[in-house]
């Protein structure tokens, strides 16, 4: 039964992560939010004025999974938008194109350990990221459709 409980606080951890990522506005003016030139949201595809940025946010688009000081880190990007589930934190945000393609995120506890992350490297297969509270997540792509593996067992209290 302890296997239970463990693994079905990783699928709940995960499904958050994935329900986080179809949130977000509907701008009723039906138009760009308003944003600074440095600030900008990078869609898949780009715009005119993002370069690169466009084609590298689409490249981040999947559900990441890893595990950072033995924790399970769990990221999923969608259409720019972003969710992270790391250390008991649930934060969300956005890709932005900041002169490099970054993760803006925001924690719903107020956490900043992983509220500003810079893309490393990602091959499209493993991506690395450093956020600006110091850790650094070397994260694996998932399998669509499927639950990541490899993530540590969930201690029961």
């Amino acid at each position: 039964m302890n296997r239970f409980v463990r693994s079905g606080a990783v699928v709940a951890g995960l499904v958050a992560a994935l329900a986080l990522t179809a949130c977000g506005s509907d701008d009723d003016a039906g138009g760009e939010p308003a944003v600074s030139g440095a600030e900008r949201s990078v869609t898949p595809g780009g715009d005119a004025d993002s370069g690169s940025g466009g084609a590298e946010a689409a490249a981040l688009d999947g559900t990441w999974t890893g595990t950072s000081d033995g924790r399970a880190v769990v990221l999923s990007v969608s259409s720019g938008k972003v969710a992270l589930v790391a250390d008991q934190h649930v934060c969300q945000g956005d890709v932005k194109d900041m002169g490099e393609v970054m993760l803006a995120l925001t924690c719903a506890d107020g956490n900043t350990d992983r509220t500003m992350g810079a893309i490393e490297s990602n091959d499209g297969e493993k991506l690395v990221v450093s956020w600006d509270g110091g850790a650094e997540d070397t994260l694996t792509k998932s399998d669509p459709g499927k639950l990541p593996t490899g993530l540590p067992e969930i201690p029961v209290p």
